[in-house]
């Protein structure tokens, strides 16, 4: 609805503007905002048919090639010109002045965001202790490789996933959401996790009991504080706390998808679950064990999927103490 305003109050904006400009002098401040309102709303309903990837490639394209075409028609009125002065009060018109000057700006954003970092905000307590809601991370785009935008291939590779990296990928069920989740298992791991124990391949993963710690968290039912035991685990030589409710049992059965992609691969029971982790795929799990929904739950993350490594907390408004936080 927001977007659907802006693109509406933009494109009144732009109706009731002065479109003259004389010499010299800047497009009147009604059609600058015009535009940009008009921008925002066309981006924010485009938003909601494709990723924002995608609709940022679509500005990018779209502002490049009206950025060239002025380029074109700046070049030919040059030629038929005699003077420098004449040259100066070349105008293409406000429309292509504006698309030409919003290039730059989506072209940075479009690479930075996806070839070198993305932000991301936390939004449930599935990692906790680690992550809270509030948290807003920082991901790396290229420690895994560089991906063609949109495909998601690797084209250029950097780095590969590790046991125990904290991984932001596309949800697999419903691919325009991003999660974030440990990865516990590699392609052709066997992990198994029975009575709240991780094996992997047939390796328990040590855990040591550290102490309890409780937070609160927001239910249908109102405000609740949960308790937990937690652990130090050690993955692969890399340490992080993880929580476990006492009470709560190892796998919620009513919860776990009979179709996800490789479901064969998987045995459950009412004591945990065994799985083969197919190629190209990994198997991801929430540090806050018995409060995550989780590969256990909808299955294997493809690779295609992957969206960075997470690396940094740069914010939360609600604890600046977080800020700089390295995520473990």
């Amino acid at each position: 609805m927001a977007a659907i305003g802006a693109l509406i109050v933009g494109a009144i904006l732009f109706f009731i503007s002065d479109k003259s400009r004389k010499e010299g002098q800047e497009w009147s401040s009604n059609l600058q905002w015009g535009y940009l309102l008009m921008m925002v709303g066309v981006f924010g309903v485009l938003s909601k048919f494709f990723s924002f990837t995608a609709v940022l490639l679509i500005f990018v394209v779209f502002t490049g090639a009206t950025w060239v075409y002025d380029k074109v028609l700046f070049r030919a009125y040059k030629k038929q010109q005699q003077t420098a002065e004449q040259t100066a009060s070349y105008s293409a018109g406000h429309f292509v002045d504006y698309m030409r000057g919003f290039f730059s700006i989506i072209l940075i954003v479009f690479v930075l965001r996806s070839f070198v970092v993305e932000p991301f905000q936390i939004p449930s307590s599935s990692m906790r202790p680690g992550l809270i809601v509030g948290d807003f991370i920082l991901v790396n785009k290229f420690s895994y490789g560089i991906r063609v935008p949109i495909l998601n291939k690797v084209m250029i590779p950097t780095g590969s996933i590790q046991r125990g990296d904290v991984v932001v990928f596309n949800y697999p069920e419903q691919p325009s959401l991003n999660y974030i989740k440990r990865i516990v298992a590699l392609p052709g791991d066997i992990i198994e996790y029975r009575d709240k124990v991780l094996k992997i391949n047939g390796q328990t993963v040590v855990d040591q009991p550290i102490g309890q710690a409780s937070y609160t968290e927001q239910t249908l039912n109102g405000t609740v504080s949960i308790e937990n035991k937690v652990f130090k685990e050690n993955l692969d030589k890399k340490e992080y706390d993880i929580f476990q409710i006492q009470d709560a049992p190892t796998l919620s059965l009513g919860q776990v998808r009979s179709n996800f992609p490789f479901r064969d691969n998987c045995q459950y029971a009412l004591s945990g679950f065994i799985c083969k982790v197919p190629e190209g795929n990994y198997f991801a799990m929430g540090d806050n064990r018995d409060n995550s929904l989780d590969s256990r739950y909808w299955g294997f993350v493809d690779d295609q999927l992957i969206v960075g490594k997470a690396f940094l907390v740069w914010m939360n408004f609600s604890d600046f103490a977080r800020i700089g936080t390295t995520i473990k």
